[in-house]
């Protein structure tokens, strides 16, 4: 019943900006989703599936270390939607980004926490160029 689906990713030069935004739908134990912990994973080539950030139901957020002060992970539960707002990109952003939803309200792990995430989007293109 729970499905995600990203948006907003695209080609942008190293020092741009990109939004991106996760439609979720769906009821987990009587809530919605937006009320568990959410996030976004990212995936380049080659590369092992790893956290960028978490937000938790009250909105506590954590975030890897390569992406802190540029990232910003924020919701609307109103609208049921996840956002990452990625400024200052660097060409190792370039990944697929992959929006994801917990079964637990907190803690939201980011690092080493994939294995928490039950339900997971089919993931967005980005793409930053030097």
């Amino acid at each position: 019943q729970v499905q995600l689906v990203e948006s907003g990713g695209g080609s942008v030069q190293a020092g741009g900006s990109l939004r991106l935004s996760c439609a979720s739908s769906g009821i987990v134990s009587g809530y919605t989703v937006t009320n568990y912990c959410m996030a976004w994973f990212r995936q380049a080539p080659g590369k092992e599936r790893e956290g960028v950030a978490s937000i938790a139901r009250f909105g506590t957020t954590e975030y890897a270390d390569s992406v802190k002060g540029r990232f910003t992970i924020s919701k609307d539960k109103a609208k049921r939607t996840l956002y990452l707002q990625m400024n200052s990109l660097k060409p190792e952003d370039s990944a697929m980004y992959y929006c994801a939803a917990s079964r637990f309200m907190y803690p939201c792990a980011v690092i080493n926490g994939r294995d928490q995430y039950s339900y997971w989007g089919q993931g967005t293109q980005v793409t930053v160029s030097s």
